[in-house]
């Protein structure tokens, strides 16, 4: 019997209840209608709960709004996150089978007032992409985005009350949402679908944002970019140091200085001629963007900042990316978004929502990526494979061996399923040569 079920069970005693480390059971806790008999008290306020990430605003403005290689990861990672439609694929034998619709799948076609499953794949990207986490939740027929830094994970424990979260047989009982200083929602496990795609080593059933760890690189590339700009509001030119003879007063040094700032620095000032005055001198210190080497220091963050997202950087367009790119080069890297990033993703997004939804029997939620432009060079690698399948099908067939066993063991991959069926028929070449025993028909 589990935690939450012996929580919820009316005839289990209050001492066990706080054995549990639920605290005592609470009266009904009402919101928006709906009454749920939860006990959280104790665990809400000890360390039995999953704080949310709360950099996500502050990862949201200074990466997502404000840093380009991010952006543009982020951006390539939805666009071809988005593409993907959802149906439910026949189980048989543990083996995947046909694609098929049913009326369950509308709301996520249609999850909330005017939205369209690309959107709903869109937030889904963008939530775990800047917080690691992505909530879902089914009420009243319709699909909510939980806001991931204003989610609490509950956790409850039966071995260790104090600190659930170091137990060995901590699980998720319950969710805490809202604003902060605002009043909170408690949800059941089963009212909300967690995707956490890269799993937080620090924090029990939470998820990482790949930002996190070359966030570093991302201050560093906007630092890299303030000196470009800086650079150019200065004219364009490197760093001068300009000595007036010693003769010059301050008053008459600071008129000049004033004056020369007016006429030269910033970017519409840049290349007029220089005027100085008797006995002064310039000299040039810094370096200029050529020595800097702009291109190739921002270049390798971009690539680094790239790699963590699991972007090939010729798929974001990076400089790295597009100095070596060629059509066979963006062909690879193409497939091994797909098949490295995309599709693992779509995977395991279908099964966290899956329980949300009513699932026909051996069925199991899928994605469907037949037509998406980005992945068609797949589709004819596909057609090859079936080809060839296709071909073997026909080869056993001819060898006398049982049409839909054939099938059966050529589309899951185990030939092991050909055993005892043999129709005993074989083919005219693998008979033996007539020995003259037998009279010719002379009819």
């Amino acid at each position: 019997m589990g935690l939450m079920h012996r929580l919820t069970r009316t005839d289990t005693p209050t001492d066990d209840k706080q054995r549990f480390g639920i605290g005592q059971l609470l009266e009904q806790i009402n919101y928006l209608g709906n009454a749920y008999p939860v006990g959280l008290q104790q665990s809400l306020l000890g360390r039995n709960t999953e704080d949310p990430n709360s950099g996500f605003a502050s990862v949201t403005r200074s990466a997502y709004q404000n840093a380009g290689p991010v952006f543009s990861c982020i951006l390539a990672r939805g666009l071809l996150f988005s593409e993907a439609r959802f149906l439910w694929q026949q189980l048989r034998d543990g083996r995947p089978g046909d694609l098929f619709s049913t009326q369950e799948l509308r709301i996520l076609e249609r999850p909330w007032p005017n939205a369209t499953t690309g959107e709903l794949l869109w937030r889904a990207e963008q939530d775990v992409s800047l917080a690691g986490n992505f909530y879902l939740r089914l009420y009243r027929g319709r699909l909510w985005r939980l806001r991931p830094d204003w989610m609490h994970i509950v956790l409850g424990s039966e071995s260790d009350p104090a600190d659930a979260s170091a137990a060995i047989d901590a699980e998720v009982i319950g969710y805490r949402w809202g604003a902060p200083g605002e009043r909170k929602i408690t949800l059941m496990p089963n009212e909300v679908a967690h995707w956490s795609p890269i799993p937080d080593p620090l924090a029990s059933y939470r998820g990482m944002s790949w930002v996190t760890p070359v966030l570093r690189d991302v201050t560093a590339d906007n630092q890299a970019t303030i000196h470009k700009q800086a650079f150019y509001e200065n004219g364009a030119t490197p760093n001068l140091v300009i000595m007036p003879d010693a003769t010059v007063d301050y008053s008459e040094f600071k008129q000049f200085q004033d004056d020369f700032r007016d006429q030269h620095e910033g970017a519409w000032n840049a290349y007029k001629t220089l005027f100085l005055g008797g006995g002064s001198s310039i000299e040039v210190v810094g370096a200029n963007m050529k020595d800097a080497e702009f291109k190739a220091i921002q270049g390798a963050g971009e690539t680094r900042i790239a790699a963590a997202a699991g972007v090939p950087p010729i798929i974001a367009g990076f400089s790295e990316g597009l100095s070596s790119a060629t059509y066979s080069n963006y062909s690879m890297a193409r497939r091994k978004f797909g098949d490295h990033w995309a599709r693992p993703q779509w995977r395991s997004f279908c099964a966290a929502i899956q329980p949300l939804l009513t699932t026909p029997g051996a069925a199991r939620l899928w994605y469907d990526d037949r037509d998406i432009a980005f992945l068609r060079e797949d589709s004819a690698d596909e057609a090859d494979i079936k080809q060839t399948m296709a071909s073997t099908i026909m080869t056993l067939i001819n060898a006398g061996y049982e049409p839909d066993a054939v099938i059966r063991a050529v589309t899951t991959g185990n030939m092991a399923l050909l055993t005892g069926a043999h129709t005993g028929l074989t083919s005219v070449q693998l008979t033996p040569p007539d020995d003259g025993s037998t009279p010719l028909d002379q009819g």
